[in-house]
């Protein structure tokens, strides 16, 4: 089981959260679900929504975790035990404020910046190598603001920029389910 290739979205569960900015990995998981055909189940036992299937030829397993953003490691690490997975063949999509709306920026390894699911599967899973999708959501200008921010719809502009960045890292799939993760951050950095 550890041959599969699993990504990862982070978001708050619930309709209250769906539009929020904190979401941008869950609609980063949503994009990827609707180009694939995939669909998720609700997993009690494995604390997140799943389900696995072929993406680009690559044998996928694709989680949405139904435990609150600061939790996100508590479900994760649930999934990688049951499945006896490898951190190295993980992707984790999440909001960023440090890119603007429209950005998208792929990382390997290094710290978790703040964000709060990163800092929860960092404690969880005692991992910090695996591939990241940041994606842009701006920042509101001072630290007081941030909470507020990331738990409000983004406006007009700014939630097309980010779908937009979502798209265009949805298409870099193939590259980084093959392997080839430096010629997909080639292509999203240039953007």
């Amino acid at each position: 089981m550890s041959g599969f290739y699993t990504i990862v979205g982070l978001g708050n569960p619930g309709p209250k959260y769906e539009k929020t900015r904190h979401n941008a990995g869950f609609w980063f998981l949503d994009t990827l679900l609707g180009d694939s055909g995939l669909k998720l189940k609700k997993s009690a036992r494995l604390h997140c929504d799943i389900g696995r299937g072929e993406i680009h030829g690559q044998d996928c397993l694709l989680l949405k975790p139904d435990t609150f953003m600061n939790r996100s490691g508590y479900a994760l690490k649930a999934v990688i035990d049951y499945f006896k997975l490898d951190t190295n063949r993980l992707l984790v999509a999440y909001d960023e404020l440090d890119l603007a709306a429209g950005v998208a920026r792929l990382k390997q390894d290094g710290g978790h910046g703040g964000h709060n699911g990163l800092r929860d599967i960092f404690a969880h899973t005692g991992s910090r190598d695996f591939l990241r999708l940041r994606i842009g959501i701006g920042h509101p200008g001072q630290s007081h603001l941030v909470t507020n921010y990331v738990l409000n719809p983004a406006g007009k502009d700014d939630k097309a920029a980010i779908d937009s960045a979502i798209d265009r890292a949805v298409s870099q799939m193939p590259r980084i389910l093959a392997g080839d993760v430096a010629a997909a951050m080639n292509e999203l950095h240039s953007e």
